[in-house]
């Protein structure tokens, strides 16, 4: 891809805490980007609230906003910085939003501000689960059998296994895998009560996978054996 010569500065939201059980490859991918965008000339202006990363550190972009990552805030900087365009694929969900408000809120527009990597219409494909089922349509890839509901009564029939999902955003608490229809029912009951819009993904799997053992799993003992040259060490059952 040419480099683009229109463009003179890029504003990069960053991911804000790293939760526990969350990895830490949005700092890493967010400081990789730094570093070779100032190489190849841009300017790099950096909104991020968790000072606890090496992309904040000073070296790493030309002006770096330690501060709350939500539309207000990020629009403040946008004023006051007047960058050409803003990167939001290397914050996670969190960077995502904020470009999605922005857009929406017209403040984008606004200053003249070009989202590149994903613009809001990509973004908005890949996390609806419907419209990104009908772009894999479109496109003849094949899909499983899936739908969006509110109520476990509105599965129309989907059959288990099934993988139960968040209907908006790209993952999320409160999913699972579903192996018969109470199971799918009840994942689909749990995740509707922590999921943000109130509806659920259920996606049909396309192998049967066998369920978890019930009860206490029984571990057999194993003795270790060496061959007769003692070349390397053999683990037979008990």
């Amino acid at each position: 891809m040419p480099k683009r010569t229109d463009l003179r500065s890029v504003l990069i939201v960053g991911s804000g805490p790293i939760r526990i059980g969350q990895a830490c490859e949005f700092d890493y991918a967010g400081a990789q980007a730094c570093r070779v965008l100032r190489r190849e000339g841009f300017r790099v202006v950096l909104v991020n609230s968790n000072p606890a990363t090496i992309m904040t550190d000073p070296e790493w972009a030309d002006a770096t906003y330690l501060e709350p990552l939500d539309t207000e805030t990020v629009a403040e900087v946008i004023e006051r910085e007047r960058p050409d365009a803003l990167l939001p694929t290397l914050g996670g969900q969190t960077a995502l939003n904020v470009a999605v408000e922005l857009g929406d809120a017209g403040v984008l527009d606004q200053f003249g501000v070009e989202l590149i990597g994903a613009d809001v219409d990509a973004i908005r494909r890949a996390e609806d689960r419907l419209a990104f089922r009908a772009a894999l349509d479109e496109a003849g890839v094949p899909v499983p059998e899936s739908c969006i509901v509110s109520s476990p009564d509105e599965l129309d029939g989907l059959q288990a296994p099934a993988v139960v999902r968040p209907a908006f955003t790209l993952g999320g608490t409160g999913g699972g895998l579903a192996h018969d229809r109470a199971e799918l029912e009840a994942l689909v009951r749990r995740g509707l009560g922590r999921f943000v819009d109130g509806r659920a993904a259920a996606d049909a799997a396309r192998r049967r996978v066998s369920a978890p053992p019930r009860g206490r799993v029984r571990v057999r003992p194993r003795r270790r054996r060496r061959d007769r040259r003692s070349q390397c060490a053999v683990r037979l059952r008990a």
